[in-house]
């Protein structure tokens, strides 16, 4: 067993777990967040996107115990005083989701890639966006999604603003 310590949407935990054990699965199983979904366990779907110390990872490809000492935020950790993130909203607003298997993965890549380019066009929304798959929506409601995430300063390293109406439990 190994000690970690890392704090997840602003709690931190101290836990012994096995060196094997995927952060996906600690995310889960251990702290119960359930909202980042497993996807296919090999990194190829992005449906487990979430923040590791300021960037996004697929969860199935990163040990636990790699994430020791740092900030982790899922999607359940991206609403602030009940108010959902821009993007959350956006993909809300814009349709951006369909079965919403992937939107965790989605929202997270995309939070990302504001940051680094808080105004894209289209084709870099999409291009950002390559590693993570939806296989209901085409992709045309995601990309105006973040498109529209961006007009509204989701860039800006904006949190949930204060024109955001919907309750925080929400997982989109």
């Amino acid at each position: 067993m190994s000690r970690i310590s890392v704090t997840v949407d602003g709690t931190t935990y101290e836990d012994d777990v096995e060196p094997r054990l995927l952060l996906v699965h600690y995310l889960r199983d251990r702290l119960g967040l359930t909202g980042t979904p497993v996807g296919c366990d090999t990194g190829n779907c992005g449906a487990c996107t979430v923040d590791v110390a300021g960037a996004s990872v697929k969860s199935c490809s990163m040990l636990a115990v790699q994430a020791d000492g740092t900030e982790v935020t899922t999607i359940q950790g991206l609403a602030e005083d009940g108010r959902w993130h821009p993007l959350q909203r956006a993909f809300h607003e814009e349709h951006g989701l369909q079965c919403g298997y992937c939107t965790p993965g989605m929202i997270l890549a995309a939070r990302d890639l504001l940051r680094a380019n808080p105004h894209p066009t289209a084709e870099e929304v999409r291009h950002g966006l390559e590693g993570n798959l939806c296989r209901c929506t085409g992709y045309q409601n995601i990309v105006r999604a973040v498109l529209a995430a961006a007009e509204a300063g989701a860039g800006a390293g904006a949190g949930a603003d204060a024109g955001a109406g919907d309750g925080g439990e929400a997982a989109i």
